[in-house]
């Protein structure tokens, strides 16, 4: 669904997510690199378990909230992707098993 612009893109980025190996590009949001990656859903709602993944994407909605190096409720859409970083999905308040 998503895609990078074409002579846009920065160097490749590496970072885990929820324990997996995955690629971003210098200049990507965290939000925008699960994006970039295929990734939907980034949490689960705390009530009804609903999933919900990046909206607004200028951290107002507070919808793409990951773990990052083991600090939960981080709004991705405003960190910036750094090499070696650890982001993990979350279900509820808590970290999701795997991401989609």
């Amino acid at each position: 669904m998503f895609q990078r612009l074409p002579d846009l893109s920065g160097a490749p980025v590496s970072f885990t997510l929820d324990g997996r190996t995955a690629e971003g590009r210098e200049g990507d949001t965290v939000a925008a690199a699960l994006l970039a990656a295929g990734v939907e859903t980034c949490r689960t709602s705390a009530v009804g378990a609903e999933p919900r993944a990046p909206y607004c994407l200028m951290g107002v909605c507070f919808e793409c909230l990951v773990t990052i190096d083991g600090v939960g409720n981080q709004q991705g859409c405003l960190v910036p992707l750094r090499a070696g970083m650890a982001v993990e999905t979350q279900i509820g308040r808590g970290k999701r098993e795997l991401a989609r």
